[in-house]
Order: structure tokens, then C-alpha cells, then sequence
């Protein structure tokens, strides 16, 4: 009793504890989904998703903690505080590999990456895509993954290592071939051949960047504001025909976007300035034009650049410039334009216009500041292919490191798969052993209420047996009761009566005397019939009636074989005159059909009922079960032995039954009383 009480109290415990839990969680939900509300100010988002992440804290469920700091994190990058933003990042990553989630690995370790990738940390930011990547599943096929190849490969591609580049591009989109085509996702078509285009372009596979350049026009297509795309292709395109020297083609790209300008300059109105300067650019690379027309459409792209205040395109066209003039000769000009493009390279970093900027600048001029120049050249130079070395092997070191964990994870899902085939093996087992168990123990369960059956059936019999001797007993006891009555009773009152009548005509003393010894002789027979009348009123029968014995069969294997039943019976029927041969054939009757319903009907519910009508006994039994086809089993060995009982005792059986619908059994025996 005490340990009943024990276990209660630890469930009831549990129960709290998982009750508690679910409060909380509903609670962390609902202010999760008030710090999403746009409705709400954005201080009152924050102080939504800080209450939902103390929660999460308090109540220790990692799984709402990682929830809740995701949109604490987001609160953070709106209010533009960047350091708590990648703090609570970098402690969502750690605790979901804490946990083993690697979906909260994923979304923290892009959210991480995504910041560094802005914020120009380059390595950084391809180290927690790597991470990101990693523990997203070799077989999902998701939006999110394909961003996060995206990311990687552009990346790998600004750090030069174009091969592993394109391998992540083509990559996110196997992914995309899978996924249903959206605005954003045919953006995303668009960046990739773009990216996959520039590749090639950086590896002199000019043919391979121009098929690319033309996927990319055509997804820039189908995307409802696909234009600006569009003409950045276009242009893209015209500048791989300049590069491999078909100028003609190239100038032919770049005027048909020229017409376009009124319909791009709200969008970027710089754009139609640097068509300007590829169209001069592609002029002065195929030699053909002149000085001064040339010349001139310079100097009035430079003045729109300049009024536009670009100065990235002014850096790029200053260096055009510088170049036109250094191969004219006029090197006043060269150090003009080249002067102007190092001052602005040097202010937004762009140290490849750095650097041909100070080597223009050194052929221009003479002796001791050539000599300068060049060395401030030379130095550039070499730093720059340190650092590219640096952040290569760093690339590379990290792609490596990611590789390692890579083949660790496969090595461990092997091991967990090893584990879970295991698992559920010996799960199997368990389960096979526990129903081989549970299998014998119905076996023998139904082999001792057969061998019960059996029993009752025996004891039945001998009931039935020792009725017979019973009613020998009985004839023979009427038998010497009219014995003692005719020979006893009946001759003593003859003898009597004689007598009375002899003396009926006496009187006197005498006569009183014999009249009293005759009354004293009358008074025996009157005690010799109370004896023979007290003997007749006793039962000599033991044991239970028909019915009660039918009852405790249907009661018996109602409970066997998991039944409700209803026994129906009127006192109209004398069983004592019925042959022990016709309720020996009933009783099996029921038996029989009680266990036909067991094993074929599936019924839950049964009516047995024996009534006497029109001289006949009734006997009717009907399940709720499945019902089975009367013409297809006629042949059944069941079926046959009622049969054959009923034709035994001149009765009728009919069998009443559909599929679906029960069965009903009646028998009709002949009664004569």
C-alpha cells in the first residue's frame, strides 16, 4: 500500500512539474509573438522579448531560452546595439550545441555570419556559415541552406578561392531546383549565375561567364522587379566581350541600355554614367577612334560622375582617365587623373585601383618620385599577395576544420545509426519475447477453461446419470409405496370394516369393547398413512435444476471469452418430463454456438433465451458480431454438429445471418407434457 502511495505521489509530482513547465512555455509564446507585433513600438517589443527570455532562463528549458533569445537577439539588431546583438548569438550557437539542435545551430551561426559578412570580417563571417552549415542534414532541401552555400561561396569568391566557390554555388542551387520558385528565391537564381559568372570570368573561362551572365538575364526576367537585375547582367555581359576583345558586341550591349535611363536613374543614377565610361573604355581599348572626340566624351562623363558625387565610379573613371592620357602621352594629365583615383582608393580601400593607379603615376614622371612611386608599388603589392595568402590558408583552414568535423559527424551518425538499428533490435526482441509470453499464458488460459469445460460438461453428464437413478428410485418407491397402501393400509381397513360391521348390530359391553379395540386399529392406519404421506413430501432429488446448470455455462463462458449476456427463461417448461437425451443436446447446442461466436463473430454482446411455444421448445440465440455468408459456410464443422444434434431429437435449427449484421440461431424441439 505504501509504495501504491509512493508512486502516486512521484506522477502527481511529474505532473506539477510538466503543468508548470507548459504555463511557462505559453507564456515565453505568447510574449515571443507580442515582440513580433509592428503594432507595438519597438521599446515595447524589447521589453517583450527580454521578459520572455528571463522566463526561459528561470525555468531552465534550453529549447525556450534558444526561442526567446532569437527574438531578443532580432530586438537587438533593430536598436542597432551590434555588440549584445553577436553576444546573445554566439550564446545561442554554444547552447545549441550544448543540446544537439541544429536547427538553433543553423540560425545562430548564419545570424553571426550574416553580421560579419556586412560588417566586412570576411573570415569571420565565413567561419560561422562553415558552422552553419555543418549541421544542416547532407539531404535537406531548404531555403535557408541555400542562403547559406549563397553566403559561402560569395565569400570564398571575394577571397579568390574560386573553385570552392563555384562548388557552393552550384550547390544552393541544386537546392532551389527543388524548391518551389518565389520573388526572393528567383532573386537568389539571379545571384548565383551572377556569382558563377564572375568566377568564370576570374579563372578566363569567358565562354562558360557569358552562358552564365545569360542564365542570370533570364531569371532577371521572370521576377516582377527584375530590371535593375537586368542591366547589371547585360552590362556584366558586355564587359566579358570587351575583356576577350569583341569590342562590337560589347559596345552594342552597352548602347541598348543607354534608351533605358529614364526608367533606372531613380534606382541607381550612377548607372547610366558608367555606361558611358564602358563605351568610352571599350573605344579606347579597340584603338579605333579619335583623340579628340574620345577625349571629349571623358570629360562629360567625368563632370556627370563628379555632379553625382560617386565616388567610387569617379575613382574608376579618373583611372580610365589616367590610362587614356598615359598611352597619348600626356603625362601632366596622367598624374591628374591618377592622383585623383589613388587619393579616393586610399580612402574606400580598393587597393587593386591602389595599385594601378601608382603604377600610371611612375611612368608619368621622372627619376627620384618614379623610383617612389614604384616602391610604394612594389610594397602594395607584396602585401597584398601576403594577405591574400593569409586569408586563403585561413579560408583553407577553416574549410579543412569543417571537412574534420564533417567526417567526425558522419563518423559518430554511423555510430548512432549502428546504436539506433541496435536499439531497436533488442526493442523488437523485447517485444517478440513479451508476446510469445503473453501468447502462452492465452494459451494456457484457454487450455484450462477447455479442460473447466470439459469438467462441467463431465459433471453435467453425471447430473444426468444420477437423475436417472433418481427417477428409478422414485418409480420404485411409488411402486412399494402402492405396496404397503394396497397390501397394508387397504387390508387392515377391510379388515376393519368387516369387523364394524359384524358388531354393528350388538349392543352392550361387549359390543362398546370390540367397537373401541377397532377405533385403536383405525388409529394405527391413520398413523401408518401420515408415515406414508411424510415419506412422499420428501425431495429426493440433490443437486441443481436444468436451468440453473444452463445458466452457469453462460455465465461461465461469457466471462471466458469476454461477453455480455442476457439469459431469458419461463417456468412453463417441466424439465423433469423432458429426456436427459434432449437436454444434453440443447446444452451442447449452446456450448457450441457460444463458441463459434468466440472465435469467428467478433460480438461484444449475446441473447440466449428457451421459451415454450405451441407445444415446442424454443431455443434462440443471437450475437452482434460480423455476420458471416449462410451459403459459403454450410460446411462448416460447427454448423454440422448443431445440425446434427437437432436432427437428433427430431427438432429444426435455422440459421439467420448477414455480413455485418449478427447471426440468430433458433431451435425448435418437440414438447409434449
Amino acid at each position: 500500500m505504501k509504495r501504491i502511495f509512493f508512486i502516486f505521489f512521484i506522477i502527481q509530482i511529474a505532473t506539477d512539474v510538466i503543468y508548470a513547465q507548459s504555463k511557462v512555455v505559453d507564456s515565453v509564446n505568447a510574449l515571443i509573438l507580442k515582440s513580433k507585433d509592428d503594432t507595438h513600438s519597438l521599446d515595447e517589443r524589447f521589453k517583450y522579448a527580454s521578459t520572455a527570455s528571463e522566463l526561459a532562463k528561470k525555468a531552465k528549458i534550453d529549447s525556450m531560452v534558444l526561442k526567446a533569445n532569437r527574438s531578443l537577439s532580432t530586438q537587438y539588431f533593430y536598436l542597432e546595439e551590434y555588440d549584445k546583438y553577436v553576444s546573445l548569438n554566439r550564446a545561442n550557437l554554444d547552447l545549441a550545441k550544448k543540446i544537439n539542435d541544429s536547427s538553433a545551430v543553423t540560425v545562430a551561426g548564419s545570424n553571426l555570419g550574416s553580421y560579419y559578412r556586412y560588417t566586412q570580417q570576411n573570415d569571420s563571417s565565413y567561419f560561422f556559415y562553415s558552422k552553419a552549415l555543418k549541421f544542416y542534414s547532407r539531404k535537406e532541401v531548404s531555403e535557408k541552406k541555400a542562403n547559406a552555400l549563397f553566403y559561402s561561396a560569395d565569400l570564398q569568391q571575394m577571397a579568390k578561392i574560386y573553385t570552392a566557390a563555384e562548388d557552393d554555388a552550384v550547390k544552393a542551387l541544386s537546392i532551389l531546383n527543388r524548391l518551389p520558385k518565389t520573388e526572393y528565391r528567383l532573386d537568389m537564381y539571379w545571384s548565383l549565375y551572377n556569382l558563377l559568372a564572375i568566377n568564370s570570368n576570374e579563372l578566363e573561362n569567358y565562354n562558360k561567364a557569358i552562358e552564365y551572365y545569360d542564365e542570370s538575364i533570364k531569371y532577371a526576367k521572370v521576377m516582377q522587379n527584375g530590371f535593375i537585375n537586368e542591366i547589371y547582367s547585360i552590362n556584366n555581359k558586355a564587359n566579358v566581350y570587351r575583356k576577350i576583345g569583341k569590342y562590337k558586341e560589347a559596345i552594342d550591349l552597352y548602347e541598348s541600355l543607354l534608351p533605358l535611363k529614364l526608367k533606372y536613374e531613380d534606382e541607381d543614377s550612377t548607372f547610366y554614367a558608367v555606361l558611358l565610361s564602358n563605351i568610352i573604355k571599350t573605344k579606347f581599348e579597340s584603338d579605333n577612334y579619335d583623340f579628340e572626340d574620345l577625349e571629349s566624351d571623358y570629360k562629360e562623363a567625368y563632370e556627370i560622375v563628379e555632379s553625382l558625387g560617386d565616388e567610387i565610379t569617379l575613382m574608376h573613371l579618373s583611372l580610365d582617365l589616367s590610362e587614356f592620357y598615359l598611352k597619348n602621352k600626356y603625362n601632366d594629365s596622367v598624374v591628374k587623373y591618377s592622383g585623383n583615383a589613388l587619393n579616393v582608393a586610399r580612402k574606400v580601400g580598393s587597393n587593386q585601383t591602389r595599385l594601378q593607379a601608382l603604377l600610371n603615376m611612375s611612368k608619368a614622371v621622372d627619376g627620384y618620385k618614379a623610383r617612389v612611386l614604384l616602391l610604394e608599388h612594389i610594397q602594395l603589392s607584396d602585401s597584398l599577395r601576403s594577405e591574400d595568402r593569409k586569408v586563403r590558408n585561413k579560408f583553407a583552414r577553416i574549410k579543412f576544420d569543417t571537412e574534420q568535423i564533417e567526417a567526425e559527424n558522419k563518423q559518430i551518425s554511423k555510430e548512432n545509426l549502428y546504436l539506433l538499428i541496435l536499439s531497436i533490435g533488442l526493442l523488437l526482441t523485447a517485444v517478440l519475447v513479451y508476446i510469445v509470453i503473453s501468447q502462452r499464458a492465452k494459451n494456457r488460459k484457454l487450455e484450462l477453461m477447455q479442460i473447466q469445460q470439459a469438467a462441467n460438461e463431465d459433471i453435467y453428464n453425471l447430473m444426468l446419470v444420477q437423475q436417472d437413478k433418481v427417477d428409478d428410485a422414485r418409480a420404485k418407491e411409488k411402486l412399494r409405496i402402492s405396496k404397503e397402501l394396497h397390501d397394508g393400509v387397504l387390508g387392515r381397513l377391510f379388515g376393519v370394516r368387516l369387523s364394524l360391521d359384524s358388531i354393528n348390530f350388538k349392543e352392550g359391553k361387549e359390543a362398546m369393547l370390540s367397537r373401541s379395540k377397532y377405533i385403536s386399529q383405525l388409529q394405527v392406519v391413520e398413523q401408518d398413512i401420515r408415515k406414508i404421506s411424510h415419506e412422499l413430501n420428501i425431495d429426493f432429488i440433490s443437486g441443481s435444476s436444468f436451468v440453473d446448470i444452463v445458466s452457469e455455462l453462460i455465465e461461465v463462458q461469457s466471462t471466458a471469452y469476454g461477453l455480455k449476456s442476457e439469459f431469458d427463461y419461463k417456468d412453463d417448461i417441466s424439465w423433469d418430463l423432458v429426456s436427459n437425451k434432449i437436454k444434453i443436446n440443447i446444452y451442447r447446442i449452446i456450448q457450441e454456438s457460444m463458441q463459434n461466436i468466440y472465435k469467428h463473430a467478433k460480438a461484444k454482446h449475446i441473447q440466449i433465451s428457451i421459451l415454450l411455444e405451441k407445444n415446442l421448445i424454443c431455443l434462440n440465440i443471437i450475437d452482434d458480431g460480423e455476420g458471416f455468408d449462410i451459403l459459403k459456410s454450410k460446411k462448416g464443422i460447427g454448423l454440422k454438429n448443431m445440425n446434427s444434434r437437432v436432427d437428433d431429437i427430431q427438432g429444426h435449427i435455422l440459421f439467420t445471418s448477414k455480413l455485418g449484421n449478427g447471426t440468430t440461431v433458433n431451435v425448435k424441439i418437440p414438447y409434449s407434457n
